[in-house]
């Protein structure tokens, strides 16, 4: 697949920071600490419907960590993944009566105009499941051959399972014991009661083709790949075992990421997977969860139609911490459009205050696991200055402007 169109992203004079940043795995705030290339792989949408503020959150948080990495001096290799195959996709289209191709192929393409229009920087590989189906049949054959994985007793649909406690080291990421597991998997796409299986928590490698579902032939017969195995299949094939970062939403905490890890561990014979494993938290709507069930999503193309700038959007969902669960708001929005304007105000005098201090205070905070409401408030101090008439550099609005820009993805 193609991602989205790339934007430059300018230089700015100063000492960069070193990111810190929160590890799951670890539950501490500890150094990413990157080679000359730094890698990272961030989990993609399923494309049955359209960008709402939740994604955007979680991408406009890794788009953080890119540029803090760019401005460090490390080449980015980012990767991410498209759910184009699984469950959601297909009853969405059932449900609809469309193709589930034509359904993909529609919300992935407005997708990556939401993320072109919220200035995210574009992965390197973006990367389908159904481009992916030979190597993920292959690796199905290999936990097979080595014992990871075992096919159900069932003559009508033989599915292969992979052994949850294969890897040796099952629970790493997460640190969830075994009832809470039990509890997610349910909820989040698992199948804990399906007959022939040697446990609840084993997951779904390969589903053996049904009658009106797309199926695709292999070694294996006939069928489709689970789930988690694509991501653990993409980023070895892009990024290699052992990479920088491991991003998503704190719902894939478990059981997409500790499954993605497992099945990685388990066809190499080596730990970790990732090095650093990193959750956003949930954005909800006027205090209330937001959900497709409760149909209280709000959409990015949404917004973008009621000709909402996308900058003042950015600037909505950077005024609070990547990890905690927060709300968006009508004042949320009010707030970013008035942030938004009061910085663009500010930028375009002929003189301001210096730069170079709020340069470095934008960047210890972001630095300090991602701290962009206090970035935010740095950048908003120095344009009251500004506004006030205090300071004579000719120089400070191109450089607020640049930082802004680079640090923070918000255009002026």
């Amino acid at each position: 697949m193609q991602p989205w169109s790339s934007i430059p992203v300018p230089e700015i004079p100063g000492t960069p920071r070193p990111l810190r940043l929160f590890d799951t795995a670890s539950g501490e705030v500890r150094p990413s600490e990157p080679g000359p290339v730094a890698r990272m792989y961030v989990c993609g949408i399923t494309p049955y419907d359209a960008t709402h503020l939740g994604h955007a959150a979680t991408y406009l948080a890794f788009d953080l960590v890119h540029r803090m990495w760019l401005d460090n001096g490390h080449e980015v290799h980012y990767v991410q993944n498209v759910t184009d195959i699984d469950d959601p996709l297909l009853e969405r289209a059932d449900r609809d009566g469309e193709d589930w191709v034509v359904l993909g192929m529609r919300e992935t393409a407005l997708f990556r105009e939401d993320m072109e229009a919220l200035r995210v920087l574009p992965p390197r590989d973006f990367i389908g499941a159904v481009e992916s189906i030979p190597e993920i049949a292959e690796a199905v054959g290999t936990l097979l051959a080595s014992g990871a994985a075992y096919r159900v007793d069932d003559a009508e649909h033989p599915d292969i399972y992979f052994r949850h406690q294969a890897s040796g080291r099952f629970g790493s990421e997460s640190n969830y014991d075994e009832a809470t597991m039990r509890t997610f998997f349910a909820e989040r796409g698992g199948d804990p009661d399906r007959p022939g299986k040697e446990h609840p928590l084993d997951a779904l490698l390969w589903r053996a083709a049904r009658d009106g579902e797309p199926s695709w032939e292999s070694e294996l017969g006939p069928g489709r790949p689970g789930w988690h195995l694509e991501c653990s299949v993409i980023a070895l094939g892009t990024l290699g075992l052992g990479f920088d970062l491991q991003g998503g939403g704190s719902d894939l905490i478990f059981p997409h990421h500790e499954f993605s890890a497992a099945h990685a561990e388990a066809l190499t014979g080596e730990f970790p997977f990732a090095r650093h494993y990193s959750h956003t938290g949930m954005i909800g709507l006027d205090g209330q969860k937001m959900s497709k069930s409760q149909g209280n999503l709000v959409f990015v193309s949404r917004l973008r139609g009621d000709r909402v700038d996308p900058m003042a959007i950015r600037l909505g969902l950077l005024d609070g911490h990547y990890r905690q669960d927060r709300s968006w708001t009508a004042d949320v929005l009010t707030k970013g459009a008035g942030r938004l304007d009061r910085w663009r105000e500010a930028v375009a005098l002929s003189a301001a205050p210096a730069a170079g201090p709020v340069v470095d205070e934008v960047r210890e905070r972001l630095a300090d696991d991602l701290d962009s409401a206090g970035a935010l408030a740095a950048v908003d101090r120095w344009a009251a200055q500004a506004l006030a008439g205090r300071g004579e550099d000719p120089e400070a609005p191109a450089g607020i402007r640049a930082a802004v820009d680079a640090l923070l993805g918000v255009t002026l």
